[in-house]
């Protein structure tokens, strides 16, 4: 039986559908905020493999609450990794691209160097070095720019601005791999059961979807595929500032992934299809 922490975000949804079988955990059955908590649901769960698909997602609040995102995105995943290495079973973690500064235009591999620009960044980061510390069978996946029919993205926010307004600005000079959540929760199963038979191949893991490209072409892609036609207009992140600074460059080296699980990048257009049609916004 697979444990897995969150029931109603975008990945925990996408991983119901996909392990029905599995457990899933509310807030109120195991809250990240109550670290300990979390530790003892392990602890106590019988389970065989644990994904964490729960965390602190608001990126600019997190500026003025860094105290509780560390404590959700940090402390937590580190005392499940603690709970599952005592019981001797795989821990899925899955964390992001805002690790690192975002500098360049180069992909960055698994082992690159860290350098978080806000809050966020950092309690991801303090999450990862968590789970590496409490000695277990791991997997670190970081992803980017995730989207899927549920909860609230990019691709929702589009569809809603793009039947109210004629011409949209989006941001241009911001470059990554949007990935769908389905996808994420396929890599994270994949992941889960290859690491109960192979615990060497323990690490930290990149994955998004391909290719990359900037929020502006992303909207245009949605708006093509929708058969909406507003106008976008490409601006610099310094004309949308917001609390916490994004990573300029979220692209993601994913080969290390393919090569030990055998999973392969996945196209965003087409899981972007899938998306659309689910929300009943795709031309026929």
């Amino acid at each position: 039986m697979i444990l897995v922490f969150g029931s109603t975000g975008q990945v925990a949804t996408e991983l119901k559908a996909r392990a029905p079988e599995a457990r899933f955990l509310s807030r109120a059955e195991a809250d990240l905020s109550d670290p300990g908590s979390c530790a003892a649901a392990i602890a106590e769960s019988g389970a065989g493999a644990v994904i964490n698909a729960a965390a602190y997602t608001a990126v600019d609040r997190a500026e003025e609450e860094e105290a509780l995102a560390l404590r959700v995105n940090g402390t937590a995943p580190g005392l499940m990794a603690r709970a599952c290495a005592e019981k001797g079973i795989p821990f899925v973690h899955i964390s992001t691209d805002y690790v690192f500064d975002g500098s360049g235009e180069a992909p960055r591999a698994p082992g690159a160097a860290t350098g978080p620009l806000g809050a966020y960044g950092r309690s991801k980061l303090a999450g990862e070095e968590a789970v590496r510390a409490a000695g277990g069978v791991h997997a670190i996946l970081r992803t980017a720019w995730v989207f899927s029919a549920h909860g609230q993205n990019f691709v929702k926010t589009m569809l809603r601005l793009g039947a109210e307004r004629e011409t949209l600005t989006v941001v241009a000079d911001q470059v990554g791999g949007p990935t769908a959540a389905g996808d994420i929760a396929a890599a994270c199963l994949t992941i889960a059961a290859h690491l109960q038979g192979h615990p060497e191949d323990a690490g930290t893991y990149h994955f998004s979807g391909a290719p990359e490209v900037s929020w502006a072409d992303f909207a245009r892609e949605i708006f093509r595929q929708s058969g909406m036609s507003p106008v976008v207009e490409d601006i610099p992140a310094s004309a949308w500032p917001t609390p916490a600074r994004r990573p300029a460059n979220s692209r993601l080296d994913c080969s290390t992934t393919t090569r030990v699980f055998g999973i392969a990048r996945p196209d965003w257009r087409q899981s972007l299809t899938q998306v659309l049609s689910e929300l009943g916004a795709v031309t026929p």
